[in-house]
């Protein structure tokens, strides 16, 4: 390799590629579909991939492709919502044990120390199931299921650099403690919580995924790629194309991000 010439970061290029074409498709989906998502054809049931209907029809002659559209937004949508939902709490949360500790740490980290002892997804359905079904409680359930693993990444690295040099220096010239911990600190911790951002956003779409598979997801009509795959598990002999498109649609947004995350590590090298 020449000198000054930057390596090749295939895994980002790659997953860069992947998760922007199912954005955008996610994104067009919001405002012009093809047919109408929720529009019924009896004449055109369970008719194969074509020309009119690039990924075929399900049940109810609606056309796989505008719902798969669709379903691509809301997942992406939902799932973001459920990162930027925890990713502020958990730095919130983080930054205020990381940095003054005492009482207030060993009460919040106890408490991450209890949720973290139950399952996940197990912990989300309980949730969910006091709460009630739809989007805004999957949301949130999700949320607050996501949020001790920002909490401790975030704390760790507030305990690493509360004592650093710079920040004894800001103490000294009489910066307030606000200002230290989000204006000082954060900056520099950013760039190790970008890679974990990826890998919950990952994870946030396939626990939106099989929520919505389980039927306490995203509810009818509305279209979602899990409840998708749930229409469809009756008819995988018969109409084999209603669950392998969203089943793939589900596998490409995946590993398009862990193929992005992977590429945001190693550019961090």
């Amino acid at each position: 390799m020449k000198p000054g010439r930057k390596k090749q970061n295939p895994y980002l290029i790659a997953g860069m590629a992947m998760t922007g074409s199912a954005a955008g498709l996610g994104l067009l989906g919001a405002f012009w579909t093809p047919f109408g998502t929720t529009a019924m054809s009896a004449a055109e049931r369970f008719q194969a991939p074509s020309l009119r209907h690039l990924f075929g029809t399900d049940n109810f002659g609606r056309d796989l492709f505008s719902r798969v559209m669709q379903g691509m937004g809301t997942t992406i949508c939902i799932s973001l919502l459920v990162v930027l939902f925890s990713a502020f709490f958990g730095i919130l949360l983080g930054a205020l044990t990381g940095y003054f500790g005492g009482v207030f740490d060993e009460a919040v980290m106890r408490v991450i120390d209890a949720v973290n002892g139950f399952p996940s997804i197990l912990l989300a359905l309980v949730m969910i199931s006091l709460l009630g079904n739809g989007r805004q409680n999957l949301i949130l359930s999700l949320g607050i299921v996501f949020t001790p693993s920002y909490v401790r990444i975030v704390r760790s690295e507030y305990v690493k650099l509360r004592d650093a040099d710079y920040i004894m220096r800001a103490r000294l010239m009489g910066v307030g403690k606000l200002r230290i911990l989000f204006v000082h600190i954060l900056p520099n911790v950013l760039p190790v919580l970008g890679v974990s951002l990826v890998i919950g956003l990952n994870n946030a779409i396939l626990a939106e995924s099989g929520m919505s598979y389980l039927g306490i997801g995203v509810q009818p009509p509305d279209a979602s790629l899990g409840n998708m795959l749930s229409d469809a598990q009756g008819f995988l002999q018969s109409a084999p194309w209603y669950a392998l498109i969203p089943g793939l649609a589900i596998v490409w947004i995946v590993l398009g991000f862990s193929l992005f995350g992977e590429g945001l590590r190693r550019l961090g090298e």
